[in-house]
């Protein structure tokens, strides 16, 4: 296949300006450092009350959240199989684009006196993040022929670096005006949503409709999708490096997420950062992410995808190993562009690994929902283990323990790499 025009590759690319202020904004700077001085010792000294127990705060901001990434597991067969049968994956898109922006705008309301209306809202946008992501995905292999995927994709993931760190900017410089204020804060989140819906629409206007040809009659789109997802599995059974590198990938992204879910909440609570800092950090790790995710891309051309996969694991290792002993700002500053470094190539460079190992397919949605569905469920369990170390030891304890999970991921993608030598040529 040919690669699509230029038009349709860029407005493809602008959905990741589009919602990545939701993965910077929401997730990694504003939403933590709000969360943290409305839900602090200060206000809840004796953590948050919730089903008959007394949480610590973050340790159940995680809770909530792998929850929220539970639901797009379960949902994401469903909502492929849906927009399979229907022919339209950008109207799915679009729905779970405007719930995520929605609910960030939402968290306007959220105070000291509404705390579980802000951590719904936080799970339903990620939802609405996670559940477009879906969509959005399956529409790579579409638009570009496979030796422009990897350039393709790392366009996207430096779109939305650039857009999240404008959108950054701007709530820094509410922040600076109206300094000591909850205000700017919760201005940023509507800001959010306003920024994901607006820009959102570029991407809906050059994306294609699958025509009527390439529309599948289902006879129960509820559960074909996990059928689909069985059919995938047992086609995995004899793709032997594919196989191998989805066990790789589910490992080291347990380790990969969860870090860029608690960075911040790391910096706040053993650091006692202050929220400037904290923004200005979050615009080290995007702007460093940028340059990672074109390093990266160029690095696979060289050596090739899994090679670079298996040095930048290494590299995340020595980061969890680093974050249990930091002490002091500089430290953390140092350790965050490191994070930059390998977060934008890390994910670039998984997705167009798999859509390049994925066999010659129409069905790419089905193929790409087994991967997010791989990728939700390595995320609900990492939260989950860094949430209950935390609530039992602490927050240093919960970065070491991350290590095992990008251990598991490194061996295996080592037997990718040997396996991917007796079975396809060394050209990814």
């Amino acid at each position: 296949m040919q690669t699509a025009s230029k038009k349709v590759v860029t407005g493809w690319a602008m959905y990741d300006w589009a919602n990545s202020v939701y993965n910077l904004v929401i997730t990694t700077t504003f939403f933590p450092a709000y969360y943290a001085a409305v839900t602090g010792l200060k206000n809840f000294p004796d953590g948050i009350s919730f089903l008959g127990r007394n949480f610590v705060n973050t340790e159940l901001k995680d809770y909530v959240l792998a929850f929220g990434f539970l639901v797009v597991a379960v949902l994401s067969p469903i909502l492929s199989s849906i927009a399979d049968y229907k022919g339209n994956k950008k109207n799915f898109m679009r729905f779970f684009c405007y719930m995520g922006a929605a609910s960030c705008s939402l968290m306007y309301f959220f105070d000291r006196e509404h705390v579980f209306l802000g951590l719904i809202c936080f799970m339903m946008a990620g939802i609405g993040f996670y559940g477009s992501q879906v969509f959005y995905n399956s529409y790579l292999p579409e638009i570009a022929a496979d030796e422009d995927q990897d350039r393709i994709s790392a366009k996207g993931y430096t779109f939305g670096y650039i857009g999240s760190v404008l959108m950054q900017m701007i709530g820094f410089g509410l922040v600076i005006l109206m300094p000591d204020n909850p205000l700017p804060l919760k201005i940023t989140f509507l800001l959010v949503g306003v920024w994901w819906v607006c820009f959102a629409q570029i991407t809906f206007r050059a994306l294609p409709i699958s025509s009527k040809q390439e529309r599948k009659e289902r006879k129960n789109v509820f559960t074909n999708g996990f059928k689909e997802l069985k059919i995938v599995w047992n086609q995995l059974k004899h793709m032997p490096v594919l196989k191998r590198f989805l066990t790789a990938f589910f490992f080291y992204s347990m380790g990969v997420q969860t870090v860029m879910l608690v960075a911040i909440d790391f910096g706040i609570k053993e650091l006692k950062l202050p929220d400037i800092k904290l923004i200005i950090t979050a615009v080290i790790i995007q702007i460093v992410a940028i340059a990672g995710a074109i390093l990266m891309s160029r690095l696979s051309a060289k050596f090739g995808n899994v090679r670079v996969l298996i040095f930048t694991v290494l590299l995340w290792i020595g980061v969890c190993i680093a974050g249990y002993f930091i002490t002091t700002e500089m430290h953390f500053y140092i350790i965050a562009s490191l994070v930059g470094l390998v977060m934008g190539g890390i994910q670039s460079l998984s997705r167009s690994t798999y859509s390049r190992f994925m066999p010659a397919t129409k069905d790419t949605a089905s193929f790409f929902s087994f991967y997010d569905v791989t990728e939700k469920m390595a995320i609900v369990i990492g939260l989950f283990t860094f949430g209950f170390i935390e609530g039992v030891s602490s927050i240093r304890e919960s970065i070491l323990s991350l290590v095992v999970f990008f251990l598991l991921g490194f061996i295996w993608l080592v037997l990718t790499a040997m396996k991917q030598k007796t079975t396809l040529p060394v050209t990814s």
